[in-house]
């Protein structure tokens, strides 16, 4: 993670993943160069797991220009410098994408190492399917030609369907 300072009035520091390091040691927030104000540090380390049920998804980022791993943050509690806790690591853009929809999490995209790559790749090769795309097929009946005001024929039923609905069986008996 690179801290810097904001660019603007509002943010007085700028936090920005910059790069993975695979097979790194643990780590928490350790120091690893400084530059004036700028700071780079190696925040946590987080295991990187691949699941075959995901392979579809690691292929599709290896079809990217520049495939990725995607690095989960979350604002630190009771940090006054918005400080950012590393949540997940994933090279699943399937995966990034549910976490950016959440819109509790920063979803940061930097560079895949080559070591990481490589891994992904033999993994892709090893257990990747490529399912064949089936169209759905329409049931054929028409249903539009005739509006006896009963509402949709397939129901058989000879009271409007569009009635407020029981919410106990006994109480339609009674």
């Amino acid at each position: 993670m690179r801290k810097a300072p904001g660019v603007t009035r509002w943010a007085k520091w700028s936090w920005k993943a910059i790069a993975v390091l695979p097979g790194a040691a643990e780590a928490d927030w350790k120091l690893l160069r400084s530059d004036g104000e700028a700071a780079e540090y190696h925040a946590a380390t987080k295991d990187l797991w691949l699941y075959v049920s995901d392979t579809e998804a690691y292929a599709h980022e290896f079809g990217t220009q520049s495939p990725s791993v995607y690095i989960v943050l979350r604002p630190t509690k009771g940090s006054s410098d918005g400080q950012l806790d590393v949540v997940h690591v994933t090279v699943s853009p399937y995966e990034a994408q549910d976490y950016c929809d959440s819109g509790e999490e920063i979803v940061e995209k930097v560079a895949m190492p080559p070591a990481v790559y490589a891994w992904v790749r033999d993994f892709i090769e090893a257990y990747h399917v490529e399912e064949p795309f089936v169209k759905r097929r329409r049931n054929k009946q028409r249903v539009d030609r005739k509006d006896d005001g009963i509402g949709d024929r397939r129901i058989s039923q000879a009271t409007d369907v569009y009635r407020a609905p029981v919410s106990h069986p006994r109480e339609a008996a009674e």
